[in-house]
C-alpha cells in the first residue's frame, strides 16, 4: 500500500506499474483503428480504383 514521507509518496514497484485501462483506453483505440480504415479506404479508393 502507498504510504507518504515527508510529502513525498512511497510505492512498491508492483503498486508504480498497475494501470486502470478504463474506457477512454478502448475509446481511443476503436477511434483510431477507424480512422486508419477510413484513410486506408479512401487512399485505395483515389488511386487503385480502375
Amino acid at each position: 500500500m502507498a504510504m507518504r514521507q515527508q510529502r513525498q509518496t512511497v510505492e512498491t514497484p508492483t503498486e508504480a506499474r498497475q494501470a486502470e485501462p478504463g474506457p477512454s483506453v478502448l475509446a481511443l483505440l476503436m477511434v483510431s483503428t477507424g480512422l486508419a480504415v477510413l484513410i486506408l479506404g479512401v487512399l485505395w479508393f483515389v488511386f487503385f480504383r480502375s
